[in-house]
């Protein structure tokens, strides 16, 4: 067996796929993150973004990152520990540290970097990681790097995480880890019960909030601010990908453990240094979502438009506090059909099937942008119950 073998083999299965109207990634659409994007010269809706505040087309954003530029260059050509830490990074992490309510904050060069770096370097042998089971990849590689031993709990099943820790030695550390906002379904974790077990059996609680920054709570703080919670979150993370329309990911917590990660953590030691076009970009976007809460107010309220739409059509959706709509399709066939028709129609979705999603439950993903109009996302509801009815679905 040659090592290229099961490339071979992969690609044999793609073109297999390709050929049957099945392959849906990749798709090049430009700009990648606007409500309304060009695909192979026609223009289409824009449903798969998780650019949620739709600050990647600020004019103060955009500006911001161009100014970096022409102060610090185009990069770094360092990791933070050595030479590159400037003091846009900073300050970056002062605003992001005064945003989320904790003592300090430090960046990552990816969100994906972040969480398995963090569970990764906080945790350690002889210590325990409780885990929901929905939670995104990267906190899943972060457990599997962990010394730590690794418990998974069932999805939001707060008397099985119980269970779990009752079954725990008392005095060994431990640290459960949950999704803010669960990215396929777009769930909210059940972030008061989970504060409450922590305290009773003494353990620290860590919340991904890369779907929630920006997103929940009145000023789009996250999760913790969702419930009423700030400062009862010992270790916040997040990404700068989505609301933040940039690249990189964030640790809030306190200033000893954003130490020890900075000098412990492989993910943060050994990866290069944000470049200073992004770091501006995030600060920049923070600043103005500060000062512009109302994009979070506007992003509900597309988001409630456009589900009690698709409800109205015939769809079966899920109503969170969320712009992640899942519509379920339970027929992974139908599924594709739904999104290469919805894509002939002028709307761009995402099809999500097995093993993303248990088998049985495909869905079209669809992500909203505060920057959608009304008449698109109206527009998008007409398209999606006339694809729905065509391919049997309503």
């Amino acid at each position: 067996m040659d090592l290229f073998d099961k490339c071979r083999m992969f690609d044999q299965m793609i073109q297999l796929v390709r050929s049957q109207n099945r392959f849906f990634y990749l798709r090049e659409v430009n700009p990648a993150a606007a409500p309304v994007v060009e695909r192979n010269g026609k223009r289409l809706i824009m449903l798969g973004s998780n650019n949620y505040l739709g600050l990647t087309e600020h004019p103060r954003v955009k500006e911001a990152a161009i100014a970096a530029i022409r102060e610090l260059g185009t990069g770094c050509a360092g990791s933070r520990v050595l030479t590159g830490t400037t003091h846009i990074h900073r300050e970056l992490e002062e605003l992001l540290a005064g945003f989320k309510g904790c003592e300090a904050a430090t960046t990552f060069s990816a969100g994906f970097l972040t969480m398995l770096g963090t569970v990764a370097g906080i945790t350690a042998k002889g210590e325990f990681v409780l885990s929901d089971e929905l939670n995104h990849a990267s906190i899943i590689d972060g457990c599997r790097l962990s010394q730590a031993q690794v418990k998974v709990f069932r999805h939001s099943d707060m008397v099985h995480l119980e269970e779990t820790l009752a079954g725990l030695p008392e005095p060994a550390p431990k640290l459960i880890v949950t999704d803010g906002v669960f990215s396929m379904k777009g769930d909210v974790c059940k972030l008061p019960e989970i504060v409450a077990l922590a305290r009773k059996y003494h353990a620290r609680v860590m919340v991904d909030d890369a779907h929630a920054t920006g997103v929940l709570g009145r000023t789009g703080k996250g999760t913790a601010e969702h419930f009423d919670l700030e400062g009862a979150v010992d270790i916040v993370g997040g990404t700068f990908s989505k609301s933040f329309g940039a690249l990189g990911g964030f640790v809030c917590t306190t200033r000893q453990a954003v130490t020890y990660l900075q000098l412990n953590s492989r993910a943060f030691i050994f990866a290069a240094a944000l470049p200073p076009s992004v770091v501006a970009t995030v600060k920049a976007a923070i600043e103005v979502l500060m000062e512009n809460p109302g994009l979070v107010t506007q992003l509900r309220e597309n988001a409630r438009f456009m589900k009690q739409g698709l409800q109205d059509a015939g769809f079966q959706v899920e109503f969170h506090d969320t712009p992640i709509i899942p519509v379920d399709i339970p027929d992974d066939d139908k599924a594709f059909r739904m999104a290469g028709e919805l894509e002939a129609e002028g709307i761009f979705a995402n099809p999500v099937v097995p093993p993303a999603v248990p088998h049985g439950e495909s869905i079209i993903r669809i992500s909203l942008m505060a920057t959608h109009t009304r008449e698109q996302l109206a527009q998008a509801i007409e398209k999606f119950k006339v694809v729905g009815k065509r391919v049997g679905v309503i």
